[in-house]
């Protein structure tokens, strides 16, 4: 198992390329910033300015999508950034939630997001593509190879991502639903005939290792209330789940259930631990949507998502105490998820 790690974009920048070089030392294989350009700073300034820090870590967006940029910029971005650094990055993308909410806008369908992926990969990768009437291609762009990761919960999204993703990106470290997600977008690409474990895995959730669990959760807590943004939007389009145990549903019960008692939601503290809409999310969301607790327990659920086939679990970190969780990361946790002993206490 790989790992990433995910920091917001907040002034100062330079604290987001000091937090990249600490995730380097640890281990970590991957840094990842969102893309919301009103709540946070730009990102793809700021990992350039991370991968001239760094030596070996990958970059991407996490996620970006298609609306808030011309899908042509979004690629020559990346396929600028690979030519400076060598070819370290990642487009992970999605329909768009903050970026696009906060201004009253709307997640893109899908059919635009398979469009989107299709010609970021293409022009991204040094490739000539189909746009409308017209062929184009980065002339100055040879050698560029982008994959093109997508996040997706619901039915038709994981069926999409199935059929056109490089990487399944899943925002939840829940081992019973990432089994139902993984399922149907390993289901979709043999379909689709592709080879299923082509398909990169990523499980991403808050990280937070110490031994006050109320206290993670307060910090953690909005991480429930940001995956039931889309588990609202899901909801609304096809219904709540049909079994108690979510088989016969559109998504696990256990996913639709607990925003039942959500009501609104501002974007304005989107992301923070001090999300003032989110008392909704019970202590038990939390604890499955995150990976909390002491370092054993992070190991424990670590390794059951490893043998589920996840190839990379990206640590949202953004809490007190982030440097302690990157060094218990680095010291004890990644070194156990290789498979080498643990260091002596």
């Amino acid at each position: 198992m790989e790992f990433g790690a995910v920091f917001q974009t907040n002034p100062p920048a330079s604290r987001f390329v000091q937090l990249a070089q600490l995730a380097e030392v640890h281990g970590f294989s991957h840094v990842w910033s969102f893309d919301s350009h009103v709540l946070w700073q730009e990102p793809y300034v700021i990992l350039s300015a991370a991968l001239a820090a760094t030596r070996r870590v990958t970059v991407g967006t996490f996620v970006t999508n298609p609306a808030t940029r011309d899908w042509s910029v979004t690629a020559s971005t990346f396929a600028t950034l690979n030519e400076m650094y060598g070819n370290r990055t990642i487009c992970g993308i999605g329909r768009g939630d903050s970026a696009v909410r906060v201004g009253g806008g709307k997640p893109t369908t899908l059919r635009e997001l398979r469009e989107a992926v299709h010609v970021i990969r293409e022009l991204g990768s040094s490739r000539a593509v189909r746009v409308g009437d017209a062929t184009l291609r980065l002339p100055w762009s040879q050698g560029s190879e982008l994959p093109v990761w997508v996040a997706a919960y619901g039915p038709m999204a994981l069926k999409l991502t199935g059929e056109v993703g490089d990487g399944f990106i899943l925002q939840l470290a829940d081992p019973e639903i990432t089994k139902w997600m993984i399922q149907h977008v390993r289901d979709a690409a043999d379909n689709a005939g592709r080879d299923p474990m082509s398909i990169k895995i990523c499980v991403a959730g808050p990280a937070y290792v110490g031994d006050d669990r109320a206290h993670q959760r307060e910090q953690s807590r909005w991480f429930g209330g940001m995956v039931g943004n889309h588990v609202a939007d899901i909801v609304a389009r096809y219904g709540s789940t049909a079994g108690t145990d979510g088989s016969a549903g559109v998504i696990p019960a256990d996913l639709a259930d607990y925003i039942a008692q959500r009501e609104g939601y501002d974007y304005n503290t989107h992301g923070k631990a001090d999300n003032d809409h989110v008392d909704f999310v019970p202590d038990a969301i939390v604890d499955r949507f995150c990976v909390l607790g002491t370092v054993d327990d992070h190991i424990e659920k670590l390794t059951r998502l490893s043998e589920l086939g996840v190839d990379q679990f990206a640590a949202y970190v953004m809490h007190d105490d982030k440097e302690e969780t990157l060094r218990q990361y680095g010291e004890r946790i990644i070194p156990a998820l290789r498979g080498t002993a643990l260091a002596r206490s």
